[in-house]
């Protein structure tokens, strides 16, 4: 595995209701549950790609660094503090064999987002659960939050998002040996795997009216039809589907998500100028290059389609 380029310091947070660990699920958005641990293999040429845009990322101007700002007091305190997962694979996965490494789409952007203020990817580690996210944002636990953080209207009136910077929703995955299915928009008179309860037992016949579903309680079970074959395809939440597709050869993810599901970077509330300074920040690492390379090297070894837009700043309601 890819070896973190900074020193990570992990720290466990232990209130009365207060679970330690955050996991990437079916609905990563808003309840999340344990996805399978994994890399693939061949995404460590990508990933080591990663050590150039390290070494050539964008720092912030000190003009940017207003005083007593929250800026100015993480730049003092020499680290940036993030609540994240540490099991999520492609997001923000802990090698177990070295602790200190923490690797993922949210993880790398968040220590690219403490090279941005620090100059250094100085990054603390304090492992939300979803139902903790706002608390530790709103009493000061944490800087931001990196974790899958749905975009709402209602969390906003709690806490602030930045961005939105990552996109998920419905996605499709096939057989490794299927290159007949690229998309949603090959399901019509196919037979699709859906998880039951799930989003996609209304999307898909929105979208293919013709396609058969067959309904899974749960995801090993959806998994396990599919590479058996009782089904052409399986339709469930992108992110997940990538996870899965990184610990095993036999299925890929193919097209984009056909729904949109935004998120964000979870702020204090009301905090206006640090708001600002992160979407300054992603407006930059979109421009130049930097998110497409973190994509490629994360959630997009997973996925055989092509780079995605990052999402418009601001986009969605609550942002």
């Amino acid at each position: 595995m890819r070896t973190s380029p900074s020193p990570l310091r992990l720290r466990r947070v232990v209130p009365a209701a207060v679970a330690v660990v955050a996991m990437l699920g079916l609905a990563a958005c808003s309840s999340d549950s344990s996805a399978v641990p994994g890399a693939d293999p061949s995404a460590s040429s990508a990933a080591s790609a990663l050590d150039e845009v390290y070494a050539n990322a964008v720092v912030a101007d000190a003009a940017d660094i207003l005083p007593d700002s929250t800026m100015a007091k993480i730049k003092e305190r020499g680290k940036l503090i993030v609540g994240e997962a540490l099991d999520a694979p492609l997001l923000s996965q802990q090698d177990p064999s070295n602790p200190d490494d923490v690797q993922g789409f949210d993880a790398d952007l968040a220590k690219l987002l403490a090279i941005y203020i620090l100059g250094e990817p100085n990054v603390e580690i304090v492992p939300p659960a979803s139902e903790t996210r706002e608390a530790l944002l709103q009493n000061g636990t944490v800087d931001v939050v990196f974790n899958t953080y749905t975009i709402t209207e209602e969390r906003a009136e709690q806490i602030s998002f930045a961005g939105p910077y990552l996109e998920s929703g419905l996605a499709v995955a096939v057989k490794a040996d299927n290159d007949d299915i690229e998309g949603i928009e090959d399901l019509g008179g196919k037979k699709v795997i859906v998880g039951a309860n799930t989003p996609a037992v209304t999307a898909v016949p929105e979208e293919q009216p013709t396609a058969t579903l067959v309904s899974f309680a749960t995801d090993p079970q959806a998994m396990q039809a599919l590479k058996q074959g009782r089904g052409d395809a399986y339709v469930q939440d992108f992110t997940l589907l990538a996870s899965n597709a990184a610990s095993d050869d036999s299925i890929k993810v193919v097209g984009q998500p056909f729904t949109t599901e935004a998120y964000g970077i979870g702020l204090a509330k009301d905090d206006a100028d640090f708001k600002a300074f992160i979407n300054d920040w992603l407006v930059q690492i979109e421009d130049d290059g930097t998110w497409a390379k973190v994509w490629d090297a994360t959630l997009g070894a997973a996925v055989e389609s092509d780079t995605p837009d990052a999402p418009e700043i601001g986009s969605v309601p609550g942002s």
